[in-house]
């Protein structure tokens, strides 16, 4: 089994991630500042925390010593958290990138994988936007995690090997659970107001993928060597809808687990987040034979058990849920 190094480990994907790495008996590093928590977190004889920022080299550099392979995940998320402070997200997101991966280069790691994001692509009306379409960044967020990489591809070789991620907008309940994404947030305010407000109209397009499909993914490159995929780019999705058919569903399924028997869903036209776009995942299926196992019935009704078994409380005023305000709240910003 593996030693693997996984930056922002502690975050949303990542809690489920390091988890599943552990079940699969990797010995698993957290590399993250925790600026979101970390009292999900149970260290053991699988899983090490270092609370550590990535743009202090000396910590990082000990951090991996030894690793087999380094998962990206950590930066400041989505474009309203970005640009709090746009030099310290740049800072974060972009600037410290070329030495993490030198630094693994240097250290022996054999695989770099990279979770960039399938906003990159920005605004498209193709109906199938694959890996191929033009990088069209609607915002800072997205341009550097574009920027991010080539550079990567700039140091592999056979000794270093690495793959770029573009995941879909991911939904569903962790163990340290984000509510400030799509299907995230109109499940929180279906539940707890039983009212549904969707904004721009609700025509915008968003690709979706499970919490348990990214990790599963990300699985699935453990056990690859990436002899024939060095410096690949798979997008990972899975049902492309829009918000309004976003909204649609988790009123049907939320109205089902709690038995309401009204939901309101008003749609407003004014937004402040433009994208729409519809992310094409057949080259992972077809060169890594990897699918999506659980659509956004399952994630709604993750999300629902969890707030019925108390997992989530106080989700309308606690901070720790969304990103932007949780930032707001630090000395960092």
């Amino acid at each position: 089994m593996a030693k693997v190094l996984v930056t922002g480990g502690a975050g949303y994907v990542g809690s489920k991630l390091t988890l599943d790495l552990a079940e699969k008996n990797h010995e698993v590093i957290i590399y993250d500042t925790c600026y979101f928590g970390n009292e999900h977190i149970r260290e053991n004889s699988n899983i090490k925390l270092v609370k550590a920022d990535i743009r202090d080299p000396i910590k990082f550099e000990s951090a991996v010593n030894g690793c087999d392979t380094v998962i990206h995940l950590a930066c400041i998320s989505n474009d309203p958290s970005f640009d709090l402070n746009e030099e310290l997200s740049k800072s974060i997101n972009y600037d410290c990138f070329e030495n993490l991966v030198k630094i693994s280069k240097k250290k022996g790691v054999k695989k770099f994988i990279y979770a960039s994001s399938s906003s990159v692509y920005g605004f498209s009306d193709d109906p199938n936007v694959t890996e191929e379409h033009p990088l069209v960044p609607l915002t800072l967020y997205n341009k550097f995690k574009g920027m991010c990489e080539p550079i990567l591809k700039k140091y592999l070789d056979n000794s270093f090997r690495g793959v770029i991620i573009r995941p879909a907008t991911v939904c569903g309940y962790a163990p340290h659970c984000r509510l400030d994404l799509s299907v995230n947030i109109l499940t929180n305010h279906a539940v707890n107001n039983k009212k549904i407000i969707v904004l721009g109209g609700g025509q915008q397009k968003r690709p979706n993928l499970h919490v348990n499909d990214m990790s599963r993914a990300y699985l699935n490159l453990m056990e690859n060597d990436f002899s024939e995929i060095n410096g690949e780019t798979f997008n990972v999705s899975f049902e492309n809808k829009k918000i309004i058919e976003l909204a649609e569903i988790v009123s049907t399924n939320v109205k089902k687990f709690f038995n309401y028997e009204n939901l309101e869903i008003e749609v407003k036209t004014e937004t402040v987040d433009n994208r729409s776009y519809h992310v094409n995942s057949d080259k992972i299926k077809k060169i890594l034979n990897f699918e999506p196992k659980y659509n956004i019935d399952d994630a709604v009704n993750s999300l629902c058990q969890a707030f019925k078994d108390g997992k989530l409380p106080n989700s309308l005023t606690d901070p720790k849920y969304i990103n932007v305000t949780t930032l707001k709240n630090l000395d960092v910003i």
